[in-house]
């Protein structure tokens, strides 16, 4: 027992039998340095990044000193230990986690420099000159490197911010958080978090401005997003500390051969590419003026040039002035109502004669090639249309519900798509791709990609530049903000020029189609209805006979198929026991029905 804890035991004693008052007791000179060992371990500890130097010298020295006085002739092994070492950091570093080159030349020299050394001496002693000088001197020499790293100083500050999370979380509201784990990437840091019971992504995401506030951290640079495992007590924080979509991005050129691959449309903030499938999609596009969607329409425009099976048509009621560039690789632009109307016409025509031609064959989908193309219909300006061609809504609206499986493909850009713009059917629920650019309520986040989304983080309001956007498709469900790559005038008219003589043409069902269909004879098969003495026309029998192939396996609800066709009830029912008796048709659940493919066939 030390001196100082019996004169504290002393003072106990003499406080209870209340022969003196207590006293404040100052550490005594025995307790002194046990205080400031304690101190220096944690500074040391705090500062172990800035020390690892040192710390390597050391045990460096260390290890050379045993190896010397237990096996002094194991410096040649040393040596080839240290030169296969060093080829494999320097050749394939970047499989550790050293992506750089330079990161990679800086720990293939370190460890020749280290392993040199230690071989020089086990065989010769550590104290012997000038083999301590050139501890000290290469230590302090690749010490600057390492201090100078931006990397290594963002892990550290990365790292004190978060020894610091359980304030934070209490004042931010999230106590029992914990982090899991943290990395320092190209333009911020992002880490892992475990919630406490009770709490959600949607706690964490409604704090955002708090967490900003908490990290220190410029307004707008915290994302939150699920974890890939999609744990609901889980959550990943990531912060910004450059904005990577500061400045436009450059367009590298067409990503895609084929329409059967995924279109690269410029990239997410985290560097990986934002890619999205187009075929048997629909695709809605949103945001105010100027906020980038013509931009997004000549990545796409440029990308969809170099695939030879697909055939593009569009339609631009501003005189062309958008897509006029590309026309060379459009097979038809229309830039009045009327065109916009006959071509809406002749792309229901082909969904219909393709689906004739698919029941014929015994085929369920369109496969897409150079002499069978997919067709995109891209439509600039929704609202235009329909405002001046208010006739061809019902024929959009056709293709928005028909055209999956026949690989006719409906794009549709507007400011706002309201139902009194998108007309009063469902084209705007059946886009399953939403992209949504800058919007100046926060109410259009809603609007464009559907209810609850701006509550659930898709913050499109806050953006700040041309060209950033969110996406929501089956690949991308969460809000991570992508920004479009910048196609210049000059790269349009080289990327025109050079496809222009690659384009394919249609195939001979959607040729013959086109033909044999009149503006006489065109019939909106979305609008069509039975006649006065209940026998429906024909259009809307194709209409009915395409849901029906185009439903899912668990069939499609009658619900569905009267919206489809514009029938009545007891006349859709009608068709129906028809089409069941001569196998064209099947049941599959209480007012659920679908196309029996071998029926069908077995028919034609």
């Amino acid at each position: 027992m030390t001196n100082s804890h019996r004169r504290m035991r002393r003072y106990a004693r003499q406080i209870r039998r209340g022969g003196m008052q207590p006293m404040m007791v100052v550490n005594s000179a025995d307790d002194f340095p046990e205080t400031v060992a304690v101190m220096l371990l944690r500074s040391a500890w705090r500062y172990r990044s800035e020390l690892a130097p040192l710390s390597l010298g050391l045990v460096i020295l260390g290890a050379a000193s045993w190896m010397h006085a237990t096996h002094p002739h194991w410096w040649g092994f040393l040596l080839t230990i240290t030169a296969v070492a060093a080829s494999l950091l320097a050749t394939i570093g970047a499989k550790m986690k050293l992506r750089a080159v330079l990161e990679r030349l800086y720990a293939a020299t370190v460890t020749l420099a280290v392993g040199a050394w230690t071989a020089a001496a086990t065989a010769l002693s550590p104290i012997v000159s000038p083999l301590p000088q050139a501890l000290a001197i290469g230590t302090l020499i690749l010490s600057v490197p390492w201090w100078a790293s931006r990397r290594r100083r963002a892990k550290v500050r990365v790292e004190r911010t978060l020894e610091a999370w359980p304030d934070i979380a209490r004042a931010v509201g999230l106590v029992g958080s914990q982090v899991m784990s943290a990395a320092v990437d190209v333009w911020g840091w992002r880490a892992r978090f475990r919630l406490a019971r009770g709490q959600t992504i949607a706690d964490v995401t409604a704090k955002i401005p708090a967490l900003e506030s908490g990290l220190g951290t410029v307004r707008g640079a915290v994302r939150v997003y699920p974890t890939p495992d999609d744990l609901a007590n889980r959550c990943e924080l990531r912060v910004l500390d450059i904005d990577p979509h500061a400045d436009a991005i450059p367009w590298p050129g067409p990503s895609v051969t084929s329409i059967t691959q995924p279109i690269d449309f410029g990239p997410f903030e985290d560097a990986e590419p934002c890619r999205v499938l187009l075929l048997r999609r629909r695709v809605l596009v949103g945001g105010t003026t100027g906020a980038g969607k013509s931009g997004w329409l000549n990545v796409l425009m440029g990308n969809l040039a170099a695939c030879r099976d697909v055939v593009i048509w569009a339609i631009d009621l501003k005189k062309g002035m958008e897509l006029d560039p590309w026309s060379s690789c459009i097979a038809r632009l229309a830039t009045t109502p009327e065109q916009a109307t006959a071509l809406l016409a002749d792309a229901v025509g082909v969904l219909l004669a393709r689906a004739e031609y698919l029941t014929t064959t015994g085929r369920r989908t369109w496969e897409p090639s150079p002499d069978m193309p997919a067709v995109i219909v891209i439509i600039d300006e929704y609202a235009e249309l329909s405002e001046q061609a208010p006739d061809a809504i019902g024929y959009a609206d056709s293709i928005a519900r028909l055209g999956r499986a026949i690989a006719v493909t409906l794009i549709a850009a507007t400011q706002r798509p309201t139902q009194k713009v998108m007309g009063q059917g469902a084209v705007r629920s059946q886009m399953d791709i939403r992209i949504c650019f800058r919007v100046r309520e926060r109410r259009d986040v809603d609007l464009i990609l559907g209810q609850g989304m701006l509550n659930a983080g898709w913050h499109a309001h806050t953006f700040n530049a041309p060209g950033k956007f969110l996406i929501s498709s089956p690949e991308n469900d969460s809000p991570k903000r992508a920004r479009a790559y910048l196609v210049t005038d000059e790269a349009v008219t080289q990327t025109a020029a050079r496809y222009a003589s690659t384009r394919p043409e249609l195939d001979e069902v959607s040729r013959r189609a086109i033909q044999i269909t009149s503006d006489a004879t065109r019939v909106n098969p979305a609008e069509t209805s039975p006649d006065t003495n209940g026998n429906t026309t024909v259009s809307a029998e194709d209409a009915l006979r395409l849901a029906l192939r185009n439903a899912p396996e668990a069939g499609a609800d009658i619900g569905e198929l009267m919206r489809v066709t514009g029938l009545t009830r007891p006349t859709l029912y009608r068709y129906l026991r028809q089409l069941a008796k001569t196998g064209r048709a099947v049941q599959v659940g209480r007012g659920r029905w679908r196309a029996d493919t071998n029926g069908e066939a077995h028919d034609e």
